[in-house]
């Protein structure tokens, strides 16, 4: 099978830096058995074609033009790029904005069907953040085109499904899967010291201000506890400037980005993982975790929202920093409940895991090229 996969970035040539892991593990893996064509939109500043992973990656590269005028050129160049290295049996776009809209546009011009894959705030609005695409008319009437015209649409959690911005829109639930060979379960010394792990961007979505308030809650209770923080720095500093107003130098490390292949590292010394989010589609952070046997507290969003009344997390009140430090708490003081739900956790991502995922998705490729060959 012939697959054009669309996709805003995440697939740099490095396949280290500047990489979505998920996306590229699921790259993999469908490359080991089709043709595999990867068109990057916007990504680079110049057009380029690269080998990545058994695939070849196609960036459009950067158009600088007003909001409007560049989705019409993205989508026409789109249609250019797809039809030069065509033809293609299925396209599947990753994200709804902006692969979705591109693709789906892309795909009716050229009668090629289309997977969309909805994996980030393609139907939230957090306005007091700037979050999500159901903030603006013009970001809602383009998802809601995208799904109109997509065959398939995908999410990772039953979460996402219940979003009352599908409207009607059926959807098929496929998680993307970690690759579990980077995550081994490791055994671990019991604390004190108690070592948390956060690994998130610092962004505004992920809510660190409120982290930082649990963690504070949480020193407060169990003095003998440090929280690792593993993600790149989009706040300028303003996250560690208040761990320091909040005495918390001594319990809070900052580490930076770090590539996929070195957090194995970090999970293997955790206790708990914590997310303090305020929306996750998934929250691929929670897979790993759940595969090197750490269980997770973390708001109610995403998986967390999914896996609390299956005995495989603990979910807390979204903003609620109090409740995610007794949530951490109440696992550091019962080690018997904190293993319980390891065990479940790690039992459900291993059987849900990078391969499953691709195979997911060749079978609803194969569904729609079917259905098409006999319309």
């Amino acid at each position: 099978m012939r697959i054009g996969l669309v996709v805003t970035g995440g697939v740099d040539q490095s396949a280290r830096e500047r990489v979505v892991p998920a996306l590229l593990w699921l790259v993999e893996r469908l490359a080991r058995r089709h043709d595999v064509e990867v068109f990057a939109l916007q990504y680079h500043r110049k057009p380029r074609s690269y080998p990545l992973l058994g695939a070849t990656v196609h960036d459009l590269g950067r158009v600088d033009r007003p909001a409007g005028l560049r989705r019409l050129r993205v989508g026409s160049r789109l249609r250019r790029a797809i039809a030069a290295h065509g033809p293609l049996d299925v396209l599947h776009a990753y994200w709804g904005m902006p692969a979705g809209a591109a693709a789906t546009s892309a795909g009716r011009g050229l009668g090629v069907p289309v997977v969309v894959t909805l994996d980030s705030g393609e139907l939230v609005a957090l306005d007091d953040i700037d979050y999500g695409l159901q903030r603006r008319w013009i970001d809602r009437r383009a998802v809601a085109r995208a799904l109109r015209l997509a065959s398939r649409v995908t999410v990772s959690t039953r979460f996402m499904a219940a979003m009352p911005a599908l409207g009607s829109r059926p959807v098929e639930i496929v998680p993307i899967g970690v690759d579990t060979r980077l995550f081994p379960a490791a055994p671990r010394a019991e604390g004190p010291p108690w070592r948390l792990l956060r690994v998130a961007s610092l962004n505004r979505v992920k809510d660190y201000p409120m982290l930082l308030r649990a963690m504070a809650a949480i020193v407060r209770r169990v003095p003998a506890v440090h929280l690792d923080i593993v993600g790149e720095d989009t706040l300028g500093g303003a996250i560690q400037a208040q761990a320091h107003a909040l005495g918390l130098d001594d319990h809070v490390a900052f580490h930076g980005f770090q590539a996929a292949d070195a957090l194995g590292a970090f999970y293997a010394r955790a206790h708990v993982h914590v997310v303090s989010s305020r929306h996750e589609a998934a929250s691929v952070a929670m897979l790993e975790a759940a595969c090197a046997g750490v269980p997770t507290v973390g708001t109610a969003v995403g998986y967390a929202a999914d896996w609390a009344s299956e005995g495989r997390g603990v979910a807390v009140p979204v903003g609620d920093a109090e409740a995610l430090a007794s949530g951490v708490v109440g696992l550091i003081e019962d080690p018997a409940r904190r293993q319980q739900i390891a065990t479940a956790a790690r039992h459900w991502t291993l059987a849900h895991d990078a391969d499953w995922t691709a195979a997911q998705f060749e079978r609803i490729y194969a569904a729609i090229t079917k259905s098409r060959i006999r319309n």
